[in-house]
Order: C-alpha cells, then structure tokens, then sequence
C-alpha cells in the first residue's frame, strides 16, 4: 500500500467526484496535510469537513482557476501552511459541449484557461517550490480518452487534454533531474455529480441513465472515482519508483481495437 504520511498535497477540483476521492484515498493512505480547491464554497466547506474528520489538517481554498492568479493562490496556501508541497494533482475540468461550427470563442478559452493554462500554472508554482526545496515530487495531470481525438462534440475539450498530454511528459522530462515526477492519466467515461450534469444538461438525460448506459459498457459500468483514486494515490507515491512521463490509459475501451 503506498504510503504517504510525507505527502503534502494540492488537489484542484478536490471538493467532489474524483478530485475528492482521491483526497479520501491520500488521507486513508497516511497524508496528513492537504489543500483543496473548488469555486463552490458550501461544496468545499462539505469537503473540508469530511476529510479533516477523517485525520488530516485540510485547506479549503475558494478558487476560479480560470485565473490565473487563483492558481498560484491556491499552491502558495498550501506552501503557507505547511511550509513545503510536494504532491500535486490537477484534477479540475470542464467538459462542456461543443463542436468545431458551434465552439465560440469564449468557449474554447473557458477549456484552454481552465483544463491547460491552469496545470501549466500550478506545475510551475509546485515545481519552483519543489526546486527550492531541493526534494522529491510527484504530480499527476487527469487527461481523458478524449485527449487522443475525441467525440466530434468535444472539440476544444479533447484538444485542450490533448494539449496537456503534451504538457506533462515536457514537464516529466524538464524536471527529472530534480526527482520532480509528473504523469498523466487519460480516463474514460467516468460516474461523477459533474458528468451527471453534463448529460442532464446536454443529452436530455433522466434518473437511471447510469444504469442504463453501463449495461452497453464492456465492464457493465462506469469508471468510479474511489477506483481510479487509487491510481493516483500510487503514482504520487514513492512505491511507483522512478516512473515518470507516463501516459496511463484507464479505460474499458482499447484505443484502435
């Protein structure tokens, strides 16, 4: 089991769905100070709540991280409190529709401020705090599936995953001779409040859609975040070793099969 009782972690998107899954599974997994970020301040006062009832000295920071200075906000709080950061995990995203004719403008820069420039800025705060600190660190960037073309209704989205796929292995090869680790997960279709949003506002979905739709999926389900958390966990970790500029696919679909 990895170990993470050294960990001092930044999670953005940390106040539900996976990015606080994976805060359960740091806190269960030995970390013991942690900061979380989210625009919703109820939400995140909920997750606070829940992780540092769990045993860890938890930070809730409120943060558009469409901006950028909310997101060297968000990694200076954790520096500030704990004095070092040491883990990072970009888990904020928007999936929000859109094809190539139908993307606007403000739309596509929503997904690139959000799901690229904002890894981009809490890398490089992470990193120069890590570089200062002259000691290990481990980050690991949530891509998605479609980072590698995606559905004709996710076109600044897939591009925008595409970008950071990009990102993080230059990241992982700038920084590993520091012992700066950065790695990436391309998920698939994954059950979260957000997801469920995005098919009730966009697909016309109805309670039940989960089950119907994983009884068409090869696994008869979902991606859960508490699955793919663990993951994480282990990639933050030092029981994953040297491993860096990776790529994971977690997906129950096999690209070009």
């Amino acid at each position: 089991m990895p170990n993470h009782d050294k960990t001092v972690a930044v999670i953005t998107g940390g106040t539900q769905g996976l990015g606080l899954a994976i805060g359960r599974r740091l806190v269960e997994e030995g970390c013991r100070q942690l900061v979380i970020c989210g625009r919703n301040p109820q939400t995140g006062a909920r997750a606070e709540a829940e992780l540092a009832a769990l045993g860890t000295d938890c930070r809730y920071v409120q943060a558009d991280l469409t901006q950028a200075e909310a997101c060297f906000k968000v990694v200076d709080a954790a520096h500030a409190a704990f004095g070092r950061v040491n883990a990072l995990v970009n888990s904020a995203a928007i999936t929000t529709r859109g094809t190539l004719l139908d993307t606007s403008l403000a739309l596509w820069d929503e997904h690139m401020n959000l799901n690229l420039r904002a890894p981009f800025l809490t890398m490089q705060r992470a990193v120069g705090y890590m570089v200062d600190a002259g000691e290990p660190g481990s980050m690991v960037n949530i891509l998605s599936m479609s980072a590698l073309g995606g559905q004709s209704f996710l076109t600044a989205y897939s591009t925008s995953k595409g970008g950071l796929a990009t990102l993080t292995k230059n990241v992982a090869g700038a920084f590993k001779e520091k012992r700066i680790r950065c790695n990436g997960i391309l998920a698939g279709w994954m059950e979260t409040p957000a997801e469920d949003a995005i098919q009730r506002t966009f697909h016309g979905a109805q309670d039940g859609w989960v089950q119907a739709a994983a009884q068409n999926l090869p696994m008869g389900q979902l991606i859960q975040p508490d699955e793919l958390a663990g993951l994480v966990s282990y990639l933050l970790s030092p029981e994953s070793g040297v491993m860096t500029g990776a790529l994971i696919e977690y997906d129950q679909h096999v690209a070009g099969s």
